[in-house]
């Protein structure tokens, strides 16, 4: 890592972003990227429905599970030597992926490259936090929130021309040129920072961290699939609850925690990391059956639903580049509320879609939404970096990713469940004559009922294509008042705690006042 003074590191600070954004583009990218290349996967690789669930779990169990410990490490040694280090993990997995020929290899190369994303994406945020003075930290954490709902937009689109054009693995291989170039820039352009207390690494705390987290999202996730009730689901939020306790009790005790909860006193810091919960809670979820809509219902392919969920990149880039001066003006209280509002109402409109709904509405609907995301992101990112010393920015970053990642598969468990309960109750008489496994099958996912219309006599096949089709909307309509309840409670415990600018010193909890100032580390 090149050496970069601190008049350098001033001058050169929007370019030092622009590296940061790059490097923060290929995890929303390869996030996207996976879901059109699924069913050419399966193909490809003879992958199960349990393999090809654990392709796109195995990375963010893994980048979930790793966020806080890795945080912290860029903290101790260097965030721009663990950006570096990130890319090169991310960007050799992403080779790996690109040539793997069985599905267990793909699923092994996706959990490592977990790990790459775990050590580049808190490093990104906490460097911004070193670089930028206090007055245009919230521009520039707009501007890396708006390149984060980039990435994720286009995805889809870049996933659908690399698989028309050429073979499965470019689809990895698209991130190799990425992790070059950011690494190559960054040498020359992200100054070097760090923890200048060099405390002793609490590794007891970044043990049971990654345990609690881990097994908390692995329950998760196996939660729609084994049951909520079975041994499995059950054993693994028994373990996230005693590790959970143990890491409580840890971080109280020890000298140096790894991460100081005194933080959580601070109402910019739970207040902000409450919001950024809320919103991939419902951002999660909702995808999660807009992209089966869009499919199921309204008949368009894999990559047809993805790039027509690719606005959402259009509405979180419009929405986190407003965020920021609308805060300065009005206050982050006001802002995050209002984005709260805005995702709100605009699940409402959800509710209303049917089964021959133009896409037009759907669109509107989709940036929409997206531009409350960008309201609420960027406003409460600020909001929670602000919160914590510079000096411990990295494990201020990764505890703002960690909300994202637990909340995003709590999103999709909770809202999947109701919507699966409540298709199988609309979904009741319409089976009613078929064999018992047919209509198991066909109670339980509108894939399975469309695919056994197909093998009915003409008026039978249509009769359950219709009614699987009805039955789809009045779920997802059940479902997303989820997220618009919590949307709307967010909203006003937003206005009620969340203070409108960064408390002073004196004011904040006793761990957040007298940041220490940030050392360069040895080139």
């Amino acid at each position: 890592m090149a050496r970069i003074s601190e008049d350098q590191k001033y001058q050169r600070r929007w370019w030092t972003l622009g590296v940061l954004s790059l490097s923060l583009v290929i995890i929303g990218l390869d996030n996207t990227i996976l879901n059109v290349a699924i069913p050419t996967l399966q193909t490809e690789l003879s992958a199960s429905a349990s393999q090809l669930q654990w392709m796109v779990d195995s990375y963010v169990l893994v980048f979930a599970g790793t966020l806080l410990t890795m945080g912290a490490l860029g903290d101790r040694f260097g965030r721009a030597r663990f950006l570096s280090a990130g890319l090169v993990v991310f960007g050799l997995a992403s080779g790996y992926a690109g040539f793997t020929e069985t599905a267990a290899e793909l699923i092994s190369a996706r959990a490592i490259m977990g790990i790459g994303a775990a050590m580049i994406m808190p490093a990104t945020l906490s460097i911004i936090t070193d670089v930028f003075p206090r007055e245009e930290r919230g521009r520039a954490i707009g501007i890396w929130a708006a390149v984060a709902g980039l990435g994720i937009g286009l995805g889809p689109i870049v996933g659908g021309m690399l698989l028309e054009n050429y073979f499965w693995g470019s689809v990895f291989l698209v991130n190799v040129p990425i992790v070059i170039t950011a690494l190559i820039l960054g040498y020359f352009l992200v100054p070097a920072s760090r923890d200048p207390e060099a405390t002793p690494l609490d590794l007891r705390g970044a043990f049971t961290s990654l345990v609690t987290i881990t097994a908390l999202v692995f329950g998760i996730i196996e939660g729609p699939a084994e049951g909520w009730s079975s041994p499995l689901v059950i054993g693994a939020f028994a373990i996230a609850a005693v590790f959970g306790a143990a890491f409580v009790w840890i971080e109280r005790s020890v000298e140096h925690p790894m991460l100081n909860l005194d933080y959580f006193r601070n109402p910019r810091f739970s207040g902000g990391a409450t919001a950024i919960s809320v919103a991939f809670f419902s951002l999660f979820g909702v995808i999660f059956l807009l992209t089966q809509y869009l499919q199921f219902v309204l008949g368009y392919s894999a990559l047809e639903a993805g790039v027509r969920t690719a606005p959402i990149a259009l509405g979180m880039v419009i929405g986190s580049a407003m965020a920021p001066r609308l805060a300065e003006r009005f206050g982050t209280t006001k802002v995050v509320a209002f984005g709260l509002f805005v995702l709100s109402a605009t699940l409402v409109s959800f509710t209303f879609l049917g089964v021959a709904t133009g896409y037009a509405v759907i669109g509107v609907s989709i940036v929409a939404m997206a531009f409350g995301m960008g309201n609420i992101m960027a406003p409460s990112t600020d909001a929670v970096m602000g919160a914590v010393p510079v000096a411990k920015a990295g494990v201020g970053s990764a505890t703002n990713d960690v909300t994202r990642q637990v909340a995003g598969a709590i999103g999709v468990a909770v809202i999947g469940s109701v919507f699966n309960s409540a298709y199988q109750t609309n979904m009741g008489s319409a089976v009613a004559q078929l064999p018992p496994e047919a209509a198991e099958a066909a109670s339980n996912s509108i894939g399975a009922a469309l695919q056994i219309a197909t093998q009915l006599p003409g008026p039978a096949g249509d009769a359950l294509v219709t009614a699987a089709r009805q039955g789809f909307v009045d779920a997802m309509s059940v479902a997303i008042w989820i997220p618009v309840v919590v949307a709307s409670m967010a909203a006003l415990l937003v206005l009620r705690f969340l203070p409108p600018q960064h408390l002073p010193a004196a004011e904040g909890p006793r761990a957040v006042t007298s940041p220490a100032p940030v050392s360069q580390e040895s080139a």
